[in-house]
């Protein structure tokens, strides 16, 4: 009579192993890939390089705003291009939405498509597209060069009111890395993911609540060096935008190195949410490390470039980066 009971035994043991194998082939189905385009499309890497390039000869404010796209779309539905679609009549898009208003490059990642789509139709989603221009970005700008797992889909939902889930300028340490842990990112990726405000620039709306005590010409914010809090409220009102990082006062920065960090610890870092990683001991010791080393930096943000990429997303590969396929 034990034989039926060991029958039935290994039968349900078998469904729970084949339920297993089919949640793993799922899975596996959605990840990521370091060769999906070495037949299907050779050479998409280099033409979304080649538009980079031509985008950053002309503009060179346009690396910093590849980089900041790619964060802010990965960071609302995951990196599926959902911040590159247009609004419509009915539906408000991300790039609509508060945070993302200053945003701005999308011209370069429409020519990058062209570009791909003309080479092989329907085949490279334009979420991976903008990963590879981001990490192209970064290197033509002096920083590293990784290799981007791609095979990302593109998503169908552009909702304004889901920004709200980008930490902003004046976030708290706390506010930071809750939105970071919400992704499945560490405190590490929180600091060296902020490295790359050394690229780029600062609208001056953003750390006007550190430069200037309201009727007075003294600075609000004591951790702020007051050289540099009266060297910012000089430029204000002249340019309206200064440089993230740097020894001046430039429009934009160019170069992507590790002056974020060293500025940080000399008191001229300009957004709050900048001076909130120097209020926590762990983060602050990472700040010292990569103020000390470029290298280590580089190496750091690398890796935490892949981790934030992979949070994966989206239904289709879009023919037009700007709206989506119609059914």
């Amino acid at each position: 009579m034990a034989a039926p009971a060991a029958s039935a035994e290994a039968v349900l043991l078998l469904l729970v192993l084949l339920l297993v194998l089919a949640a793993v082939a799922l899975r596996c189905g959605d990840a990521l890939s370091l060769d999906l385009y070495d037949e299907s499309c050779p050479e998409a890497e280099a033409a979304v390089t080649a538009a980079v390039r031509q985008a950053m000869a002309n503009d060179r404010t346009v690396a910093a705003g590849l980089l900041r796209m790619h964060f802010h779309d990965c960071f609302v539905r995951g990196c599926d291009g959902s911040v590159l679609l247009d609004s419509t009549a009915n539906v408000t898009a991300e790039k609509d939405g508060p945070p993302n208003v200053s945003l701005h490059a999308f011209y370069v990642i429409d020519n990058a498509k062209r570009a791909v789509e003309a080479l092989c139709p329907g085949v490279v989603s334009c979420a991976d597209i903008l990963a590879l221009a981001a990490r192209d970005a970064v290197a033509l700008s002096g920083g590293p060069w990784w290799v981007v797992a791609v095979g990302r889909r593109d998503g169908r939902v552009s909702l304004a009111n889901e920004t709200t889930a980008l930490p902003g300028p004046t976030a708290s340490f706390e506010q930071l890395k809750q939105a970071f842990h919400g992704r499945g990112l560490s405190t590490k990726d929180l600091v060296v993911l902020s490295g790359a405000h050394t690229l780029g620039f600062a609208h001056c709306s953003s750390f006007q609540n550190r430069i200037r005590l309201q009727g007075t010409d003294a600075a609000a914010d004591p951790s702020l060096s007051p050289s540099f809090a009266a060297a910012l409220r000089r430029a204000c009102p002249a340019n309206n935008t200064v440089r993230a990082a740097g020894s001046g006062l430039d429009a934009t920065s160019a170069a992507f190195d590790n002056t974020y960090y060293r500025m940080l610890l000399a008191g001229r870092g300009l957004l709050s949410s900048d001076e909130a990683l120097l209020t926590h001991p762990k983060t602050c010791a990472f700040v010292a490390l990569y103020a000390a080393s470029q290298e280590a930096f580089f190496r750091a943000f690398a890796k935490s470039m892949l981790r934030m990429a992979a949070l994966n997303g989206g239904d289709e590969v879009r023919t037009n980066c700007r709206r989506v396929n119609s059914s």
